[in-house]
């Protein structure tokens, strides 16, 4: 939980305050957008 957080925040600069009332859900879909959002295609 605390690396979904931490994406989230280092893309969006959101604080703790604005996360910790999301469900596990909405924090997932956030850190997908965050990953898309930062270039990542998913690539190895």
């Amino acid at each position: 939980m605390e690396d979904a957080i931490a994406d989230v925040a280092t893309i969006f600069h959101w604080p703790l305050s604005e996360m910790t009332p999301m469900t596990v859900g909405e924090l997932m879909d956030w850190r997908e957008r965050a990953r898309v959002r930062s270039g990542d295609r998913g690539e190895e």
